[in-house]
């Protein structure tokens, strides 16, 4: 059978169908039935109760505030329902060298003064030796109040230093799959109970035509969105759309995901602990810590990983072990015919930086922005998949640039990055920034140049120089200034309740309680 490309129909889509549940498929589901709202489409997902899903991802970054902003869903409801705590950032131990320890925050470092990054006048100063000043973390609210243990919403003064960071949620991801349920059925989206069983293909086209579940019930739609996980029901099973495999980049293929009582303080950042084979994450919300060991089983054995977790949790767990398997990488086409995968089914890239709902969310994003009719213009499925390959390689280059900044050669595992021929585009990163303290700014792109800065420095990979235009202030006007900055970093931090405080008084505790609603 030879695949045609498009399709003779003419008209809009009036009918979707999401295959699965879970994160992946009720962000779509809520997403479509908002954003599509008046137009005549029928939105239809069919899931099965017995399959499950993943469910171990907890964290996420800011960007999810958006979306949930976009649909009118309150941040207070939101929070309550899935036991969330409030992320400043990551945190990451043991990555450049063991003990070593820094925060990836959601925000900047210092005001630019002269249109020039402020981090290149701290490079000056440290270039100088001058005294004084400081970790370039001390001129990072978001840092110095995650580091604190505190929280606040940003302030609305552009010109106030507590207005120069983000902040995303900690929360069960399961809880809020069923809060995006409850959100999608009382807008329209119709549920169906069920294990699909077969595939029906156009055979001119090759288009999906129909699922049928184990019932015996056929469900035909214009558009399809797979949304069933590894398993790639339809973009993979069905279309045999093929994967690109990472691993010779990021070999980490397995994890061991638990959760713990909550003891002690709640942080609002979340934990990343290099091992010596993989990484483990902590977690906190408010009812419980989610942790999980992510590790690459060609150095280590998945008896011992399941170990290494146990002996590093610090609180008893409160159920057995969830074991996955994965294969880091993405289907060659996230958008094949009437097909477009989301979520899990169209790659993983592990979570060592909260990038998989967001994944999802661009997913979702590009696709309604690149809204198809019936006859599924080529041209518009060829940008689609143009802009989330970058998405996912964009990300995929963030995510080594951990393992290969790194001092650690302390293990087979660690060695194994050191001889890794890197991938173009994270090579010109890195090169730029050793060079001369530059970062490539990216038209499209997660992480933008903080978020580098963050990584490259707390790993111990500083540049040879830095921007000379930094050299057209005296040395100690900027060691002033930079003085001055630390202070108000430090004063605005101490000002700033604790997180639990914030909760408390915010609104949003369920587990923790609420103590006044109108106290911030």
């Amino acid at each position: 059978m030879v695949a045609v490309q498009g399709t003779d129909k003419q008209g809009p889509i009036e009918s979707i169908c999401i295959v699965g549940g879970g994160t992946a498929g009720w962000m779509t589901a809520a997403a479509l039935c908002s954003k599509l709202q008046g137009l005549p489409v029928s939105i239809r997902l069919v899931e099965s109760e017995e399959i499950g899903t993943v469910g171990v991802g907890e964290a996420t970054l800011p960007h999810i505030r958006a979306f949930n902003n976009s649909l009118g869903i309150s941040e207070r409801e939101l929070m309550q329902t899935t036991e969330a705590t409030f992320k400043l950032g990551i945190e990451f131990c043991d990555w450049g060298k063991i003990g070593d320890r820094y925060i990836h925050p959601f925000g900047d470092y210092g005001p630019a003064i002269e249109g020039v990054p402020f981090y290149h006048y701290w490079l000056k100063l440290r270039s100088e030796g001058v005294n004084g000043a400081g970790r370039l973390d001390d001129y990072s609210y978001g840092v110095s109040a995650a580091e604190h243990y505190r929280f606040r919403y940003p302030a609305k003064d552009p010109a106030a230093v507590e207005s120069t960071f983000g902040y995303a949620y900690q929360f069960d991801a399961s809880l809020y799959a069923k809060f995006l349920r409850r959100f999608s059925e009382q807008r329209g989206i119709l549920r169906t109970e069920g294990k699909i069983a077969s595939t029906a293909l156009d055979p001119n086209t090759g288009f999906v035509q129909s699922v049928t579940l184990e019932s015996g019930e056929a469900i035909e739609a214009d558009l399809f969105i797979d949304c069933s996980g590894f398993r790639g029901l339809l973009i993979e099973q069905a279309l045999q759309t093929g994967y690109d495999d990472w691993s010779r980049w990021l070999p980490c293929n397995r994890a061991i995901a638990l959760p713990t009582e909550s003891r002690g303080a709640i942080g609002p950042f979340t934990r990343a602990t290099a091992r010596q084979s993989g990484w483990q994450w902590r977690i906190p919300l408010q009812h419980r810590v989610g942790n999980g060991h992510v590790y690459c089983s060609d150095f280590i054995s998945d008896e011992e990983a399941e170990r290494v977790l146990l002996d590093n949790l610090d609180a008893p767990a409160l159920k057995g072990p969830n074991r996955l398997r994965f294969t880091t990488g993405r289907r060659k086409l996230l958008w094949n015919k009437n097909v477009v995968a989301v979520g899990l089914s169209g790659g993983f890239l592990e979570p060592l930086e909260s990038t998989s709902i967001h994944l999802i969310q661009d997913g979702i994003t590009e696709l309604i922005q690149i809204f198809p009719d019936k006859s599924f213009n080529q041209d518009d499925i060829d940008e689609y998949n143009r802009r989330m390959e970058l998405h996912f390689e964009r990300v995929r280059d963030f995510l080594l640039l951990h393992y290969v900044a790194t001092q650690r050669d302390d293990s087979d595992f660690w060695r194994h990055f050191r001889s890794m021929t890197l991938p173009d585009s994270l090579q010109e990163k890195i090169s730029a920034w050793t060079e001369r303290g530059t970062i490539i700014a990216y038209e499209h792109g997660l992480f933008l140049p903080p978020s580098w800065i963050a990584v490259m420095m707390g790993q111990n990979l500083m540049p040879r120089g830095y921007d000379r235009r930094a050299d057209a202030l005296p040395t100690d006007v900027i060691a002033r200034n930079a003085a001055a900055i630390r202070a108000n970093v430090a004063a605005a931090v101490a000002a700033t309740p604790t997180h639990e405080d914030f909760i408390r008084k915010s609104g949003v505790a369920a587990t923790l309680g609420n103590v006044d609603a109108t106290a911030v």
